[in-house]
């Protein structure tokens, strides 16, 4: 019999007590035959249970969920305390107009000098064209949307035809990127643009939709149980500020992985290096935007989605705080750790699409509390002292946890630019402890693959659960030996785990970490065909990221630098609830002390200057 053991209450843990413990997954990494062999094993009625038993007590889970009393009440959502106001902030109308939020957005932006962009290279360093860029570009007649678009057309095409399939995109239709750019072209033709947002490309995960786009979530059939009638709220919200849509970007199947494999359409690859992943799950919208295709992309977030890719890629994730945004019309739209977020290539252009797509849903807006509720904001970067403001802040940094990364060049680029910050700006380094990260990672994954169960139960009851790809039925196999109880303990964890954030964070504004403990994975050829299975990979690429999903909390990746194989490396910046506002502004500044150390992708396409 398994002896019982009884948690104490979260505030009563001495952290002086605490010790960090590196995580050690136990599970095979399988491919090919090998791995078609272990999904059937694992999903036989008996001999499965036993496995999947197995795995989860030599990987301590079941202990946790099954053998102790946990003294906290169950958190079924993400619940928060009343937050100070952000200083330095101008807030937006979230039930107002999309265009004019961003409107206010801009106005918040430093001066814009085209001088610096367009009379030669003044800078020796790679850049990424903005989004102001274009706008200038579109209202200059230096360039239309239209001809842009017909940039982006020809190699949308060139990667559809490459062997393996390494698609972009999943759904693709050229005739109505033409007739978006089109109507854009005709909009500064007549002198209406919409916004600063219109004749500006952007890609649109495939677990989201965008009218006329089927909604695949990477899958083979999802589009043959579930219509598209319209766009999902984001997107419309996009739409409104005239943004152009290039399609459905690729992804993991149903988000279910963190390296970007899709055995059913092809792998998308790094921008950075083609042989490896681009990160996960949004895999086509971080890859999209790093290779300069498209000035934004829209992705989701449950277990870092949008920032592990971002990092992968060299570019900028934002994961909002749970129900800044709103869900609804995307295939993640019922569970309690995802969110529907921005990729861009720099903190400027991620701030603008966030302007947009923001606004908390009706059903959370009932359902998260008022009180505790904070209008949303972004920073007023046009004052001169707004820089200045960053020596007041307070940056949190568990050392143990922040060096325990596959390769020191990673711990050690994200150090150096906080260091950087550090001296520029008068930033305080304090040392945390964050206490039970095996706790919150347990916790995180049986809450999000039981929302994820429950979603899908009825299409694979129906049979649609053989079409899934091999990695996603392994998970779906662990996903149901989760109990019902199982899930309560999970949600009375997630209510010590949002404690002990709390704490931290009466003591300081930002916690930061690297987003990934390693840079993008090499793609072994034979995962190309069935996928595969690498909880090792998979537990250093989410190391850093699930704070921000299981209690909800807004984070961001910023890219600081390079390994010695020329590869990605993000910094990751964790905020209070609802301090969106306060993590762009050290992320800006984070951007700005990196710029001159930028990397042109070996996969880039320059579609606003393209002859």
């Amino acid at each position: 019999m398994a002896k019982k053991r009884a948690m104490v209450a979260a505030q009563n843990i001495d952290l002086s007590a605490v010790k960090y413990e590196q995580e050690e997954i136990k599970a095979p990494h399988l491919t090919g035959l090998a791995f078609k062999l272990f999904v059937w094993i694992v999903e036989a009625p008996i001999i499965g249970s036993l496995i999947i038993s197995l795995l989860k007590k030599q990987n301590k889970m079941t202990p946790l969920l099954r053998n102790t009393v946990i003294p906290e009440a169950p958190m079924f959502k993400p619940e928060y305390p009343p937050q100070e106001p952000e200083p330095g902030v101008v807030s937006l109308d979230e039930d107002g107009k999309p265009e004019d939020r961003v409107e206010v957005a801009l106005k918040c932006l430093p001066q814009y000098d085209p001088a610096s962009c367009w009379n030669g290279d003044s800078t020796p360093s790679f850049r990424y064209w903005k989004i102001r860029d274009y706008a200038y570009a579109y209202r200059s007649k230096i360039a239309t949307p239209s001809v842009v678009a017909e940039h982006i057309i020809s190699v949308i095409k060139e990667f559809s035809n490459k062997k393996p399939p390494q698609p972009l995109l999943i759904s693709f239709n050229p005739e109505e990127v033409r007739s978006q750019a089109a109507a854009s072209t005709k909009r500064f033709e007549e002198g209406n643009p919409l916004s600063i947002l219109d004749g500006i490309f952007v890609a649109i995960k495939d677990d989201i939709d965008c009218f006329p786009h089927p909604s695949k979530g990477g899958t083979t059939w999802m589009h043959e149980v579930r219509t598209v009638k319209k766009d999902a709220v984001s997107v419309s919200r996009l739409r409104s500020c005239g943004v152009i849509f290039v399609g459905k970007a690729n992804m993991h199947e149903l988000g279910m992985g963190t390296t970007g494999n899709n055995s059913n359409y092809g792998t998308a690859r790094n921008p950075h290096a083609p042989e490896r992943y681009t990160g996960g799950s949004s895999s086509g919208p971080a890859a999209l935007v790093a290779s300069g295709l498209c000035s934004a992309a829209l992705g989701t977030d449950g277990g870092g989605s949008i920032r592990i890719p971002s990092s992968l890629c060299g570019v900028v994730g934002l994961k909002t705080t749970y129900g800044r945004t709103d869900i609804g019309g995307s295939l993640c739209d019922a569970g309690t750790v995802e969110i529907i977020g921005p990729i861009a290539s720099t903190v400027e252009d991620v701030m603008l699409v966030y302007s947009a797509i923001l606004g908390t849903s009706l059903a959370d807006r009932i359902s998260l509390n008022p009180v505790t509720f904070s209008p949303p904001s972004v920073p007023n970067l046009s004052l001169y002292d707004s820089l200045n403001s960053l020596g007041s802040l307070r940056l949190g940094k568990y050392t143990a946890w922040f060096n325990d990364v596959y390769s020191t060049d990673i711990s050690d680029k994200c150090e150096d630019a906080l260091n950087l910050l550090s001296k520029t700006h008068g930033c305080e380094m304090v040392e945390i402890v964050i206490p039970e990260l095996h706790e919150m990672r347990t916790a995180h994954l049986v809450s999000i693959g039981s929302e994820c169960l429950s979603s899908l139960n009825p299409y694979c009851e129906d049979g649609h659960g053989a079409r899934l790809s091999y990695d996603t039925r392994t998970s779906m196999a662990l996903f149901r030996s989760f109990s019902a109880s199982d899930y309560v303990a999970a949600q009375c964890l997630r209510r010590r785990i949002m404690y002990h954030h709390m704490e931290i964070f009466k003591t300081v504004d930002v916690i930061v970490t690297p987003t990934t403990g390693m840079t993008a994975p090499i793609i072994p050829l034979s995962a190309l065909k069935d996928g595969e299975t690498d909880m090792r990979v998979t537990g250093y690429l989410m190391r850093f990221v699930v704070a921000g999903n299981l209690v909800g909390l807004p984070a961001i990746s910023i890219p600081v630098g390079y390994d010695k194989q020329g590869l990605p490396i993000g910094l990751q910046l964790i905020g209070r609830p609802w301090g969106e506002a306060s993590i762009l502004r050290l992320a800006l500044a984070i951007e700005e002390l990196s710029a001159k150390s930028k990397n042109r992708p070996a996969s880039f396409f320059d579609v606003l200057k393209s002859n």
